[in-house]
């Protein structure tokens, strides 16, 4: 069996080694390690196991007893966003951090060993957006797709697209086409021809307090069902629900404000 991005799953899960470029992992940076646990556990049922630590504190959530998303604690003396980063999978963590280097991005944690989990790096784009980037060792990174609780879509929003995703394809080896949408300046990103994350170029609209970011879209089964649930928890509503091309989504924050799109798959 394959998933979306034709990756072998064993047993519907996940692929046992994800394909270089792909999103493999998305962890949060928080403040609240206890508070953020109870809010995403209610919502999307996931349960906590520790490790690795090479960070400070951080946690796995699981669901059904397989990794999906990890939790970090913000270093007190860093003064960064409280949000979900993606991960995307390497064969060799260090290559691509010198490539990332080389193409006008930054890497600002690593690359370094994350216990016998992998090895990472964290960096950002030209444009400042943060993403990761995993080579797996004992853990490939999110072991379960395709149902509730689970990365469904990753979006960047940026000042514009066609120079953010050349940066992407250099570094990835992805390649692009514009994106089936109504909005202006949107390409998919698409690795052997599959389509793995969207680049939205919204110019001044982008908000100067938030800058470039990316967003992760997680698959609820209603999406309007998850919205009020997000509101009861504690959480803030950005975008309300509406028809997109991946499904029936909004955009929401949790308590501590880090975003993240709750999507129900239209199948």
């Amino acid at each position: 069996m394959t998933d979306a991005r034709g990756n072998a799953r064993p047993n519907g899960g996940a692929p046992a080694r994800y394909t270089p470029g792909t999103p493999c992992w998305v962890s949060l940076t928080t403040h609240g390690l206890e508070a953020t646990e109870e809010f995403y556990g209610a919502l999307f049922g996931w349960e906590f196991h520790p490790g690795p630590q090479q960070l400070g504190p951080y946690v796995r959530a699981l669901l059904d007893g397989r990794e999906v998303a990890g939790m970090g604690v913000l270093p007190p003396d860093r003064d960064l966003p409280v949000a979900w980063t993606p991960y995307f999978a390497s064969d060799d963590v260090d290559l691509t951090a010198d490539v990332v280097r080389s193409r006008g991005g930054t890497i600002g944690v690593g690359p370094l060993d994350a216990a016998d989990a992998g090895r990472l790096a964290i960096g950002s784009d030209p444009g400042g957006a943060v993403f990761g980037v995993w080579q797996a060792a004992a853990s490939p990174g999110t072991a379960v797709s395709g149902v509730p609780g689970t990365p469904a879509w990753y979006e960047l929003t940026t000042f514009e697209s066609a120079r953010t995703a050349k940066f992407y394809e250099t570094v990835f080896g992805y390649d692009e086409e514009p994106a089936l949408s109504a909005e202006p300046d949107h390409v998919t990103l698409r690795l052997r021809g599959r389509p793995v994350a969207g680049v939205h170029g919204v110019g001044r609209a982008l908000p100067r307090d938030r800058g470039p970011h990316w967003t992760t879209h997680f698959t609820v089964a209603g999406t309007d069902d998850a919205v009020e649930q997000v509101l009861r928890l504690g959480g803030r509503l950005l975008v309300p629900p509406h028809e997109g091309p991946h499904g029936r989504v909004a955009t929401v924050t949790d308590p501590e404000g880090a975003r993240f799109a709750v999507v129900e798959d239209p199948r």
